[in-house]
């Protein structure tokens, strides 16, 4: 995935995606409070988003939290957690 902020681009690794935000993997995260821009490429199409930063730990990465998203972009999101939930055996 790639985010954006303060005009850089930057390819990251996403360690937990949810329908609210993710997080980020990054050794220099964007600081708690910034506003981020998301983009990434999914079975279906890409999905864009806004993101407002909640918890930035550097050397680790950043919790992110959806705050803009067209209505595909979020139809898509979902369609593909629905995909990944279904396939998680039963405990």
């Amino acid at each position: 995935m790639v985010w954006q902020a303060a005009g850089n681009r930057i390819v990251s690794r996403v360690a937990t995606l949810g329908l609210g935000g993710l997080f980020i993997e990054a050794p220099h995260p964007a600081s708690t409070g910034e506003v981020i821009n998301i983009f990434f490429r999914i079975p279906g199409g890409e999905v864009r988003a806004r993101a407002m930063v909640r918890d930035s730990h550097p050397g680790k990465g950043m919790g992110v939290e959806f705050t803009a998203m067209g209505s595909e972009d979020r139809a898509r999101l979902n369609q593909l957690l629905s995909r990944l939930l279904a396939v998680i055996p039963n405990r």
